[in-house]
């Protein structure tokens, strides 16, 4: 098992976590500064209730990629567990949400993109379960 900086946390799972990391940075740029991208999805960017709500997604996303952040340098498998945690149910939520009310410039149909969601969710589940793992050795030490 390869592992990042003589951790316990296989290198796979850190690179997985590396590119959510990015995809979560990528929308924050999107909630943030660059509204076009939201107007081209078929959202409204326009009056204060609906720009309240593209904010407040943009600060939650930040915080959920600068905790993100924070554990992929502790290495500490406890709070990766919180993290893949996290992962899970965002994205087990997503892989009911996306495909149910498609955005207008989606990249998949709404079944590949239940298909592609399926995937990245059991991918996550599986890092779940080895650093759960992981986790669950160091305790018995």
């Amino acid at each position: 098992m390869t592992t990042l900086n003589k951790t316990q946390i296989p290198l796979w799972v850190n690179i997985m976590q590396s590119i959510l990391i990015l995809i979560m940075l990528g929308q924050v740029y999107m909630y943030f500064l660059n509204h076009q991208m939201i107007v081209n999805s078929g959202i409204q960017v326009e009056g204060i209730p609906n720009l309240n709500l593209i904010y407040e997604m943009g600060a939650r996303t930040l915080v959920m990629a600068i905790i993100s952040i924070y554990v992929m340098i502790t290495q500490s498998p406890k709070q990766y567990i919180i993290i893949l945690i996290m992962n899970v149910l965002r994205e087990g939520l997503e892989t009911i949400i996306d495909p149910l009310y498609p955005v207008l410039n989606a990249p998949a149909s709404p079944m590949v993109d239940l298909g592609i969601h399926l995937i990245i969710v059991a991918i996550e589940v599986w890092a779940f379960v080895t650093v759960l793992r992981i986790t669950k050795k160091l305790s018995q030490k």
